[in-house]
């Protein structure tokens, strides 16, 4: 029989921040500290970024932005971060030091990214936040997620937000169910795992710290930090 998440014993872990990710490797850490569940982040993220940019007493752009770049209000640029020509971002954003940003990138609403971040070559990023060298680095569809410190996504992985049906997403970790009430909802990627190329996450998928998802596979669920997945996952 599936429990609910009526009372806090009945909690996974797995749902927590703190075992995905390394507070230490990131900025603004305190995104996290007033919430219990992962998931719980994703309608912070917008908010935050608008706090933030409001009590800005720094430039908000402190990298060359080229010809052929755009970037719209509301965005923070850090240093030293390497842009190319065809990238476009929407604000409310703040990319972190030392990121690199590839011809194609588009970041629209409410991104976060960590200090070394890769956004790769025609890759979109939408209301996600990314530790500190986390990589999307050619054709990654992230919306509505959370990557962790060095979370790597091969060519072409998607992280799906959408049910089909549009429905509200749950997460299922054995006998713990979670309804999360949110009909967006990405993927969550602990510190240091390896997504292989053009995997499909499905909405809700929690991708436990250092596991390897092979190429090609489909995963859905909760993934053991460590884990190899060599198949489709169900």
């Amino acid at each position: 029989m599936t429990k609910h998440m009526a009372f806090p014993e009945e909690t996974s872990a797995k749902f927590f921040p703190s075992t995905l990710f390394d507070m230490t490797k990131t900025e603004h850490a305190i995104l996290f500290s007033s919430i219990k569940y992962v998931w719980e982040a994703l309608p912070l993220i917008g908010p935050y970024i608008g706090e933030i940019l409001k009590c800005l007493r720094r430039r908000a752009i402190n990298s060359p932005i080229p010809d052929g770049a755009w970037v719209s209000k509301n965005v923070y640029i850090g240093y030293d971060c390497q842009i190319d020509p065809g990238v476009s971002i929407k604000g409310p954003a703040w990319i972190g030091d030392g990121c690199i940003l590839r011809q194609g990138l588009l970041i629209k609403e409410n991104v976060i990214t960590g200090e070394g971040s890769f956004l790769g070559h025609s890759s979109e990023l939408k209301n996600c936040f990314l530790f500190a060298q986390a990589e999307t680095p050619h054709f990654n569809y992230v919306g509505d997620s959370i990557l962790g410190y060095r979370a790597h996504l091969g060519a072409g992985v998607i992280l799906s937000n959408v049910r089909l049906d549009k429905m509200a997403i749950s997460i299922q970790d054995g006998f713990y169910r979670a309804d999360t009430g949110l009909c967006k909802m990405g993927s969550f990627i602990g510190d240091g795992a390896q997504i292989g190329c053009n995997s499909v996450l499905n909405p809700g998928t929690i991708i436990g710290r250092n596991a390897v998802v092979f190429p090609l596979s489909r995963c859905r669920g909760v993934i053991e930090s460590g884990a190899i997945i060599k198949e489709s996952s169900f």
